[in-house]
This record gives C-alpha cells, sequence and structure tokens, in this order.
C-alpha cells in the first residue's frame, strides 16, 4: 500500500482536495496537512512530519499490518516543498518518501487511483501523479 499527503498552505485546502481524491480515488490513504501552528497560512514541517507518519502507517497508533510501502506527497506552493523536504529529514525508518511534481489537485486524484490497486508501486503512484502535468482543460 502506498500512503499519500496533501500539502497546502491552506488547511481547508488541503482538507478540500484530500476529500475529492478520496471521493474519486477509492480507498487510498489520503492525509491531508496544511497551514501554520497558528492556524493562519503557511506549512509546518514537524506536521508535515507527522502526517507523513500518518499516511505511513507509523503514527502513534498504528500496527505493523499498517506500515505503507511508502508515500508519495503533493504539495501546493515553493515553500511547502521546502518544508516536505525537511520533514522527509526528520523521519527515521525505512518507508521511502517521494515529493511528487504535480498539479496539487489532479496529481492527488491521478495518485488516489493508482494507490488503490492492490499492486501498486511507488513509482507507478508517482508517475500517475506526475502525468497531471499534461493535463489540459481546454483546447
Amino acid at each position: 500500500m502506498i500512503g499519500l499527503v496533501v500539502v497546502s498552505h491552506s488547511e481547508q485546502a488541503a482538507r478540500g482536495i484530500a476529500e475529492v481524491a478520496t471521493e474519486m480515488g477509492g480507498d487510498a490513504r489520503i492525509v491531508p496537512v496544511g497551514g501554520d501552528p497558528d492556524g493562519g497560512i503557511g506549512t509546518s514541517a514537524p506536521d508535515i512530519e507527522a502526517a507523513i507518519l500518518e499516511a505511513a502507517g507509523r503514527g502513534p497508533e498504528a500496527t505493523d499490518a499498517d506500515e505503507a510501502d511508502g508515500v508519495v506527497v503533493l504539495v501546493d506552493l515553493g515553500s511547502a516543498v521546502m518544508n516536505a523536504e525537511l520533514a522527509i529529514e526528520m523521519i527515521d525508518g525505512d518507508t521511502p518518501v517521494v515529493i511528487a511534481d504535480a498539479p496539487i489537485l489532479e496529481g492527488a486524484l491521478n495518485a488516489a487511483v493508482s494507490a488503490s490497486s492492490s499492486k501498486a508501486t511507488l513509482e507507478d503512484v508517482v508517475e500517475r501523479a506526475e502525468e497531471a502535468r499534461d493535463y489540459r482543460k481546454l483546447d
């Protein structure tokens, strides 16, 4: 199983994107995280770290059976990338974590569809998320 983390500068946006991806994408484990620790606009490396651990099945209430084979992180803006990279560096353990270079909503949707497959690999999920860069909405 591959877990997903949606990182936005807005907590509401992260939750909304995760909601759409969950509704359209099936049974993937999607953890939204966003906003700064004071409830404003921003991102927080420790909060992203906690979300990655939850998506990896390594949260406080997880069991060994919950552990994911990897985690794909989708981000909205530049500083979210920086904080996600910092969060990944802070994590101990063997679960691989990759930041997808993808638009956050379309990438999360594609990733959720791919991750819901029992045969999903980290590489497949990242590839599907990044395919969303080429989608056109208008001709």
